[in-house]
């Protein structure tokens, strides 16, 4: 029975890190029209439980390094001198494709939990007879 547990482990950690990441992909999003944003991006590790089964872990949430948009609009509050302020650093073609890569990790998960749980219960049928 501890496969089954296993299986259920692996890909429960592999929904709550997808989860996790579209997160953020909709942070990004809300913030893409946000002066000085900074878009963040998610990494995962790998954890081995005691049973020696490698787990999905989050690591840190770090700010992509890239430089924001230059937007000139000399009426604009954080304007400089020159009527030039920084936008956000978010384009939207990337975290589209980034949720839609989160959104069939997290099905793939979703399916092999779903497929863990019906063996399981397949079993547990089995016993009983």
């Amino acid at each position: 029975m501890s496969a089954f547990s296993d299986a259920l482990g692996v890909s429960a950690s592999g929904l709550k890190a997808q989860a996790h990441r579209l997160r953020i992909v909709s942070e990004n999003v809300a913030n893409t029209d946000t002066p000085g944003y900074r878009r963040k991006t998610v990494a995962f590790a790998s954890e081995v439980a005691t049973s020696g089964v490698a787990k999905v872990a989050l690591d840190d949430v770090v700010l992509d390094r890239r430089p924001g948009e230059q937007i000139y609009d000399p009426g604009h509050p954080m304007a400089d001198a020159s009527g030039h302020y920084t936008g956000s650093n978010v384009d939207l073609v990337i975290e589209i494709a980034d949720a839609r890569e989160a959104q069939r990790s997290y099905e793939a998960n979703l399916k092999m939990f779903d497929q863990a749980r019906q063996m399981s219960s397949g079993l547990m049928d089995l016993l009983r007879k």
